[in-house]
């Protein structure tokens, strides 16, 4: 039987130290649901006392069906007793079934950031310990700049772990905080810290400043440490901490070891992954071990006949097991194997003789040439390559359009700015002219392309926009240069398996101009798509 690792999220707390991040309690409760959807051992929601959001969350605390809920706070002050210190008894109070404490394992900071005596710092952390047991919840003991801590004076950081032990934590967690420690650091003071830590109660926990954090992680495991501390994404202050959607997968596809993640559980990770990225409405790392939109893409042909062959050539898991899926990008450098894999994934049946087949791969290479880019816009691909078969219904014609904005100041002396759009298009025999207002161009465009298509067409009503890029092709002619917009574009529920993404391009010297060319893309792959 594989031996058993326990994980341990800190995302909702460490996490919402990166710079950017803002947690709100709605979006707390989302992530913490998620979490114990997937089959994460302890969520830990933040720090009761420390700000109004965490107590608020904690005041309704979510309910789990497989997680554990933390509470996290730090040990007693100097001079008070565990039961009568006013931190710790806020964290006691939010009534967590787990309660996680920090404490120095340093000597130079408990000398120098607490002015204590080394033996006052052991008794903080034993008594701390203690009195979480005494009130009948799981304790655990983050044993703060653990690394640096035993490299300074391995025997003050010995009696602070052996006093959390005495204490009664059900673990005993090594804190690499700074994120300076090597893997083969790691790995070698771990398993000096076993001789009086048995592995079943000592955890790991990383900051990724030297792109360690997983690597040292891991290591710490292969030690004998079998719980791990880590973040969705690797959000944290500075670097980030240790990344759990990498550390997961690598323990359980690579390494062998058993978690509370059953195989159809650890097929939600890319989605928990992405649902975190939407909660903070920023977009998706692309290039994420396992769980990145390029995580299993192919691009050069060869390669792509290779994964035709036999997928293990370039992928060292299948994507399934993870959530995400094989993707056959097509650009300037794609062959016939390229476009006939993409063409079996969006359903199109052609012969690998078929003249067009090389007609459309000279077409993308020309007009990638000019600034498109179809590796990241799969959607306008497919649509590129059905026109080329004949397969794709005129859905409306554009007539013309016009944008105009405006910058003033309100009735309440604000300066605000507003767009207005007017269209003009052909649809089911009809011509429509339309106006929509937004905060800017391409929303007051696609809002006047609504305010036409939605009755004729009611599928638009629940496609949205989610992402909006713009670059900069040809910087060497300034306000004149030539633009590339990429828009990503979702329908269904906001989260969950429901929701479907697609991506768009549009090119041209007019960022308008593109924006509606990637516009028009979005909304004709939706509707093609909408009628089956």
């Amino acid at each position: 039987m594989a031996d058993r690792v326990y994980l341990y999220d800190t995302t909702l707390r460490d996490g919402a130290q990166t710079q950017g991040v803002d947690f709100g309690v709605a979006d707390k409760r989302a992530i913490a649901e998620a979490l114990d959807r997937l089959g994460v051992d302890y969520v830990e929601g933040g720090w009761p006392g420390a700000n109004p959001t965490d107590d608020a969350f904690f005041a309704d605390a979510p309910r789990f069906r497989q997680s554990r809920f933390a509470a996290f706070g730090m040990t007693r002050r100097s001079g008070r007793s565990a039961a009568n210190d006013p931190g710790l008894s806020a964290v006691l109070a939010a009534g967590s079934p787990v309660v996680t404490l920090f404490g120095k394992t340093w000597d130079f900071h408990a000398r120098q950031a607490l002015g204590i005596e080394l033996p006052e710092g052991v008794a903080m952390v034993g008594e701390s310990v203690a009195e979480v047991v005494r009130r009948g919840r799981e304790a655990i003991f983050d044993a703060e700049h653990f690394f640096d801590g035993w490299k300074a004076n391995p025997g003050f950081a010995r009696d602070c772990l052996k006093a959390a032990l005495a204490g009664g934590a059900r673990w005993i967690v090594l804190c690499d905080t700074n994120g300076g420690t090597m893997p083969h650091e790691i790995e070698r003071i771990v398993g000096e810290v076993m001789k009086f830590v048995p592995g079943d109660r000592l955890g790991i926990h990383c900051h990724n400043d030297t792109e360690n954090a997983v690597a040292n992680s891991l290591a710490a495991v292969r030690a004998g440490a079998r719980h791990v501390q880590g973040t969705l994404n690797g959000l944290g202050e500075r670097c980030g901490n240790a990344n759990l959607t990498a550390i997961i997968p690598n323990l359980v596809l690579k390494l062998g070891f058993a978690t509370g993640i059953a195989p159809d559980q650890l097929a939600q990770l890319t989605h928990v992954s992405r649902l975190l990225d939407d909660r903070l409405n920023r977009a998706p790392a692309r290039n994420a071990a396992y769980v990145g939109e390029s995580a299993f893409a192919h691009k050069g042909g060869v390669h792509v006949s290779a994964v035709e062959k036999d997928p293990r050539t370039y992928e060292h898991v299948a994507p399934e097991s993870v959530g995400n899926r094989r993707n056959i990008v097509v650009s300037d450098q794609a062959g016939r194997s390229n476009i006939l894999a993409r063409f079996r994934e969006i359903g199109l049946e052609i012969a690998p003789d078929d003249p067009r087949l090389m007609r459309l791969i000279d077409d993308v290479k020309g007009r990638e040439h000019d600034g498109f880019a179809y590796d990241g816009a799969e959607a306008s691909f497919e649509l590129l390559a059905r026109r080329a078969l004949g397969r794709i219904p005129e859905y409306f014609t554009l007539v013309s359009f016009r944008v105009i904005t405006e910058r003033r100041f309100n009735a309440r002396g604000e300066l605000v700015t507003m767009s207005e759009a007017t269209v003009k298009l052909d649809a089911k025999g009809q011509r429509f002219m339309t106006v929509g207002e937004g905060n800017g161009p391409v929303n007051a465009l696609d809002g006047a392309l609504r305010a036409a298509l939605v009755p004729m067409y009611p599928a638009l009503g629940e496609m949205r926009l989610v992402d909006y890029k713009v670059r900069i092709l040809t910087p060497e002619d300034g306000t004149k240069a030539v633009t590339r917009v990429m828009i990503e574009s979702a329908d269904g529920p906001l989260h969950g398996p429901g929701a479907r993404h697609w991506s768009t391009v549009g090119v041209s010297a007019n960022v308008i101009d593109a924006s509606y060319n990637a516009l028009h893309d979005a909304i004709t792959w939706k509707l093609f798509h909408a009628a089956g």
